[in-house]
This record gives C-alpha cells, structure tokens and sequence, in this order.
C-alpha cells in the first residue's frame, strides 16, 4: 500500500482508476507542467512513539508564558472547576453536529433546553435561544431583530460607550442589511441621556444598543430608558458580560427588549481569543424574529419527557428570504460549557465570584491611586471589575515591565489610559505585585 493511512487496498485503486479511465493515479496529474512539479521530499519528521510525542508536546507547551492577567475588554480570566472538561467529553452529550435528529440526540437537546433555562433567569428574560456564536453577533443579530421589528424604521442607536469591537461588527451586519447606524454620544465615559433623547426624536428608530457595565466597566443607570425607546416604538438592546448579571440588576429589570452578549465569562478559558458562544433572549412577544434556534420540551408517546427542535427560523428549514438569521451550524460545545459550569457554580457561587471580583478590582483601583502615578479616568463613575486610569508615564513601558515580570498588564485604551480587570481568581498577592512594579 502507496499510504499506510489511507483505507484503500492496491486492488481498490486499481478499480478506480479503470473506472475514470487512466491507468495510474499519476496520469491524473498528467496535464500539470514537468517544471512545475515537486520532486524533493516534504519536510515531515518521521514517526514517533507515544513517548516521543508526548515529550515534543510538552517541549512546545514549555514555549508558552502563563501571564498572571489583569487584562479584560470582554474577555476575562475566570475559574473554570476541573470537573467541567470531563463532563463535556461524555458522549451523551456531545454531538458532532447539529441534533436534528431527536430520537439520537437526547443528551444534547436536554443540555441546550437547560441552558436556555438558566440563561433566561440570568438575564430576566422570558426566552432563550439555543445560543450564537459569539457575544459581537449576537449584538448584530438583535440589531437585525429590531429593525424587522420595526418594519420600516432602519435606523439603529448604539451607544459610544459600546465595546468597539462589537460596534464594528454591528456596522457590518448593517452595511450589508441596508440599515444605518447612529452613535449616542457618551459623557465622563457613561451614555448620554440627552443624545439618546435627541437621537430617538429625529424617528426612524428600530432599536437602541446599551452595554451594562459598558466597555470601560462603568454601571450605567438606565432608568426609565425602555419608555423613552418604547414611546418612540424602538426596541432597547442590552450587552453585558454574561457573569455580571449574577449581582447586577437584569436586563429584563431595566425593561429590555432584548438581552445579548458573550457568556465566556461562564467557565469558558480565554484560549486565544475563542471559540466563545453568545447568548441572545428576549421577550416573549418577540419569539418568532429570535435568530438561530429554540429547543423545547415535549413528551412521547409513552408519556416520557423529550426534547426537540422547534421554531427554527433558518435558511436551512424555510425560504431563504423569509428567514430570521443565517446562522447555521452550532454544535454548541460552548454553550454545554456554561451549562455545566452554572450548575455546578450555582446562584451562590455565581455571586461570590462576581463579588470577589468587584473587591478585588476596587482594591487595585485604591492601590493604584495611592502610588500618585494613576488617577481614575471617570471621577464618580461606579464601577464593577474594571475600571479606566489616566497613567504620567509611559504606559506602553509600564506594560513591558509588567510583562518582563509575569503580568499581562491590562489594555492600554489611549494614549495615556489603561484599562484593568480583576476577577476571582486574583489574589492579593499578585495585585499587590503589579502595585509595586507601577510604583516603580
């Protein structure tokens, strides 16, 4: 046999061959040029044992560095329990690809239909869907909601104090969905009332885009916000950082239409930037314009409890032009992190990794301050686990410093501000670190 991993026998090829009507498999490459062909041998290594590729693995995994981080900016560092990555490897819940078989796909069904439980509590909505990709799209797609709620308004509010990663996404989706985007300007890092006010009285609004806390971890007080979008008939839009809303008042309690953003916080490692999975809920009334899909429960014909797929406004199930989202795959091993990850986690722990986490960041803030070096960006603006400070030093040789020193130092966000989020997994010891290589 020519390739030891390949399943086909000599006689198998030679059947083939016959059958498309050449003599060898090189008399399928007979009209590429001589000159351009290679002839040398490609650059593999040779096989190796176990041990051997064990040991190169953790030859390379000794390459990386393990930063203490103190970065965020929609993406933190949270404790996952050890427990979690052994349950999601168990069969029954795991499926290589979207469960549209229900009698084969139990376990999968029945962890999405929990985890749409535990996100509509979270979040204070009456429904969930079975997750999106990642917490930029779900903010795009409720953009997307809002303006086919509102037949013909097609025109969206986001608000400046919106994550700009996000913001460049929802232009985006709405440079290629024919609606326009208008920024609600933001005053001492919180939006504006009065720009939302005079933005929502020019007409024409869909829906308006908020994020609690917004982009530099400020609480906003939205107050009275979903009358204001309600009286002009728009939608109010919420992005927030999925573990936040463990203490934080709901979107549903500020009165949103629509509740979005990325549940990595949810037990989900950083890894590199992703996968993430993002969550979408919203109000009953608003079930049919949801995106991607909805798991339901149902019984059988023996009067046990099943799961199934229901109300899948999908290209792939109805007309293309009469669907609510192009969102197709999903396998969603994200959203199985989360799953499991609040179960095990529960309201309490939930809240007592969201309230370590608001010490610790007030703690370093503090710290901070008293160096004579930092001063808070936003005088008077409550904050949960990361703020904003105005640095009289060169931040980008602060960050180098810290890094020289085994910290990823939070995100520089201006010339001379830098951005820093504390979680649980923060110690004392470790802020008290970072304080005194600042002092420096």
């Amino acid at each position: 046999m020519s390739y030891k991993y390949f399943p086909h026998t000599e006689e198998d090829i030679r059947q083939m061959v016959a059958k498309v009507g050449v003599d060898s498999l090189d008399d399928l490459y007979a009209e590429v040029p001589e000159e351009i062909r290679f002839k040398g041998d490609y650059n593999i290594p040779s096989e190796m044992s176990e041990p051997e590729v064990r040991r190169l693995f953790d030859t390379l995994g000794a390459q990386n560095r393990q930063l203490t981080c103190f970065a965020g900016a929609g993406v933190y560092d949270h404790y996952m329990p050890a427990v979690v990555p052994s349950i999601l490897a168990r069969s029954e819940y795991l499926t290589s690809y979207t469960p549209y078989q229900a009698e084969v796909s139990q376990g999968t069904l029945h962890y999405i239909f929990e985890y749409q439980s535990m996100m509509a509590e979270l979040t204070g909505m009456e429904i969930s869907n079975a997750s999106m990709y990642d917490g930029s799209t779900a903010t795009a797609e409720a953009a997307m909601m809002a303006v086919a709620a509102g037949k013909k308004a097609r025109r969206v509010l986001v608000s400046a104090t919106v994550d700009p990663k996000v913001l460049a996404v929802v232009r985006t989706y709405a440079h290629f969905h024919n609606f326009d985007i208008a920024l609600i300007e933001a005053e001492n890092g919180a939006t504006s009332r009065d720009a939302l006010e005079r933005g929502l009285a020019e007409g024409s609004v869909a829906g308006v885009i908020v994020q609690q806390p917004n982009y530099f971890g400020i609480i906003e007080d939205y107050d009275g916000w979903a009358d204001l979008c309600h009286d002009r008939k728009a939608l109010l839009i919420m992005n927030s950082v999925a573990a936040d809303l463990a203490v934080l008042k709901t979107p549903g309690e500020w009165g949103a239409d629509i509740a979005v953003g990325d549940a990595q916080s949810l037990g989900i490692p950083m890894q590199f930037g992703g996968p993430y999975v993002g969550y979408l809920c919203c109000t009953e009334k608003l079930l049919r314009k949801m995106p991607g899909r909805i798991v339901g429960m149902t019984r059988d014909n023996r009067g046990q409890r099943a799961f199934v797929l229901t109300l899948q406004a999908r290209e792939q199930h109805i007309r293309r032009q009469k669907a609510t989202s192009n969102i197709c795959s999903n396998q969603s091993l994200m959203a199985l992190f989360v799953t499991v990850y609040l179960s095990l986690m529960g309201k309490h722990g939930l809240r007592e990794a969201a309230e370590l986490s608001y010490a610790g960041a007030h703690y370093l803030c503090d710290r901070l301050l008293e160096t004579g070096h930092f001063r808070l960006t936003y005088e008077g603006r409550p904050f949960f686990n990361e703020f904003c400070v105005d640095y009289d030093g060169d931040i980008d040789l602060l960050l180098k410093v810290l890094e020289a020193n085994g910290i990823f130092g939070g995100v520089k966000v201006g010339e001379h501000t830098l951005m820093l989020a504390v979680t649980e997994k923060r110690t004392r010891e470790e802020i008290e670190q970072l304080v005194k290589l600042a002092a420096l």
